[in-house]
């Protein structure tokens, strides 16, 4: 029997998700303040900031899904709701968990997020960035470290000198990370406009997405060797490779996304950004965790418009309609079933509370008081067993 082969499924084109972790002092709150001094600048149109269990227990607008509650690990859920493009409506959800340490009660380690978006159409990179939305765009908030450890978004990482800690990254990057990764290899040491990361010239909705990493001119050898076999690449000497993962580009043709030179003279780099916005481009995997988070932003969404309210109150207005329906349907079967016991009971006793004797059995039949109260609490008995006397 030949073995069923499932295909993965894709991130819907509409969709914009990413995960990462924050490293500062008080995460939610910097979401709080940012949140409020974009809608009093009219960049957002509303948000929302929900306790995990409040969020869990109130009713959305869509019948929500069995995946669509935050969980146990969760600290906070904010939406937002903005227009792009003059009358596109995007919608995002981002929610803070408690790291593993912080979960068994350790220092450390910071909080992670997830962020999920949706447009009411297809997403287009020159949108601004949903992350910005939640997150301040400052390098003073430490909120873009990936869920990899040492590896930060807006900056050009550096590999690490050992060969082992070196494939250790490049592994985890690949199997554990929702950003797209790209390496790139100094032909020299960079000046500082050199060590400007490629992302800094990607459209707004794309920068936020990339992650760049950086061999040194010595690491030349070992960081091609680590590609090779941990990822099947190459990286040319000067040069730069947008690498697989899991979830972006998988089946990708390394060869179609390898460049030969990259400058890092502070020039824009575009052939490299050409190969990333291609690479980009490519059908993303939905992982289970990131259907998760657009399962829960589908859901499970409370920040509602007037039209949305109005529409969630007539579905409100019609479940409690047909719920009363139901029970006066009910009560009235009860009362019913009631009113013919009583009536059995009364012709059983003749209508003056003396019971009468029982009729011989040739004047018994179909229609006799024993058979109606017989009949009437029938469905009380055990089906198999017969009547009593038999």
């Amino acid at each position: 029997m030949a073995k069923e082969i499932s295909t993965p499924t894709p991130v819907p084109d509409t969709a914009w998700l990413a995960r990462g972790r924050h490293v500062g002092p008080e995460p939610e709150q910097d979401v709080r303040r940012n949140l409020i001094a974009l809608k009093a600048a009219g960049v957002l149109d509303d948000f929302l900031d929900l306790d995990p269990v409040e969020a869990a227990r109130s009713t959305p607008l869509h019948p929500r899904d069995e995946s669509a509650d935050p969980g146990p690990a969760a600290r906070r859920v904010f939406e937002a709701r903005w227009r792009v493009g003059g009358d596109v409506t995007v919608r995002a959800q981002l929610t803070t968990y408690d790291g593993e340490s912080r979960r068994k009660g350790k220092d450390g380690d910071g909080v992670d997020w997830v962020l999920a978006a949706e447009a009411e159409q297809v997403w287009d990179g020159y949108w601004p960035s949903p992350a910005l939305m939640f997150w301040p765009d400052s390098d003073r908030v430490a909120w873009d470290q990936d869920v990899v450890e040492g590896v930060r978004l807006r900056t050009a990482n550096q590999l690490p000198k050992d060969d082992d800690e070196l494939r250790r990254r490049l592994r985890e990057c690949a199997r554990q990370s929702w950003f797209l990764h790209v390496v790139v290899h100094e032909a020299m040491t960079p000046d500082a406009l050199g060590q400007r990361p490629a992302s800094a010239f990607l459209p707004p909705s794309l920068r936020h997405r990339v992650v760049e990493h950086r061999a040194t001119p010595e690491q030349a050898q070992i960081a091609d060797f680590a590609l090779k076999r941990e990822l099947k690449v190459r990286l040319p000497r000067g040069g730069g490779v947008v690498v697989p993962t899991e979830m972006w580009g998988r089946d990708a043709d390394a060869e179609q996304f390898t460049v030969r030179s990259v400058f890092l003279d502070g020039s824009t780099p575009t052939e490299l950004l050409d190969r990333i916005k291609e690479f980009a481009a490519l059908p993303q995997i939905l992982s289970a965790d990131a259907e998760k988070a657009l399962a829960r932003l589908r859901g499970g969404w409370h920040l509602l418009t007037p039209d949305e309210e109005l529409a969630h109150a007539r579905i409100m207005v019609t479940r409690y309609a047909e719920a009363l329906d139901a029970m006066t349907v009910s009560r009235d079967r009860y009362r019913e079933a009631a009113e013919a016991a009583h009536a059995a009971l009364a012709e059983v006793h003749g209508g003056d509370g003396v019971p009468r004797p029982p009729v011989s059995g040739a004047a018994k039949g179909d229609g006799s008081p024993l058979t109606a109260f017989t009949k009437m609490f029938g469905r009380f008995r055990d089906p198999g067993q017969g009547p009593q006397g038999q």
